[in-house]
């Protein structure tokens, strides 16, 4: 996407909402430079809202490429508010944001049509990065909720997942690797566990990605749940 990504802020709380808009008023060159992610054309701030009745009509009328959405809204929480959007979710993607957020309702948003899932004090390159990979057409959670993500499934499942023994050609590094992705744990962490650098650890996630088919970190942990890639 070369063109201004349009973007809906869906808040009821005033100073988040201008802080957030300032914030992706930024210039994507600047963004590119100081956070190392690309983001096109940048963000078009197109609409406000501060309630859930508010944040449905503004998607309505103004059919952005992404709305940001607090699951804790007055009239209509977030969560209901993507019940109420799902069709339009089909051309207006959705990143939930949340000050904390519980595991019921990190399962129940990406059920309902949600792509991402931000924590509010989450670093700069997180959103921007969650942006821009929802926009690309990506599901994303931070590193943190992959392994609560991963519980959930594997209790959905009967504790083991289904255990398929797809093997998927991956080496035993690549196993371990893979554990730590479920445990949640960043690229850095991971690489500091096996006394190698960064991009070796980046090297292992893109190779395991075409093996098992993933396009981020989210299906590839789920995929290992499922199939009991790990122990």
């Amino acid at each position: 996407m070369r063109r201004a990504a349009r973007v809906i802020i869906a808040d009821d709380e005033c100073m988040f909402r201008a802080s957030l808009r300032q914030l992706l008023a930024v210039p994507a060159p600047v963004v590119e430079e100081v956070y190392g992610v690309a983001i096109g054309g940048g963000f078009e701030v197109v609409g406000e809202a501060g309630s859930g009745q508010e944040a449905i009509d503004s998607v309505r009328a103004l059919r952005p490429d992404l709305v940001l959405l607090d699951i804790s809204m007055p009239r209509l929480n977030g969560l209901e508010v993507l019940r109420e959007l799902r069709a339009e979710l089909e051309s207006t993607r959705a990143i939930m944001l949340s000050a904390t957020v519980e595991q019921p309702h990190l399962l129940t948003a990406l059920r309902l049509g949600a792509r991402g899932v931000v924590q509010k004090d989450s670093a700069t390159e997180v959103l921007f990065e969650a942006m821009v990979r929802v926009l690309a057409g990506q599901s994303w959670v931070g590193p943190t909720m992959v392994s609560e993500l991963v519980d959930m499934v594997r209790s959905l499942a009967g504790g083991d997942g289904e255990r398929s023994g797809r093997p998927f050609g991956l080496t035993p590094r690549e196993r371990q690797v893979l554990a730590l992705v479920v445990e949640g744990c960043p690229n850095k962490e991971i690489a500091q566990r096996f006394a190698v650098s960064e991009e070796t650890i980046k090297h292992h996630l893109t190779r395991m990605f075409d093996k098992v088919g993933a396009g981020n970190r989210l299906e590839l942990a789920l995929t290992a749940t499922r199939n009991g890639l790990i122990d």
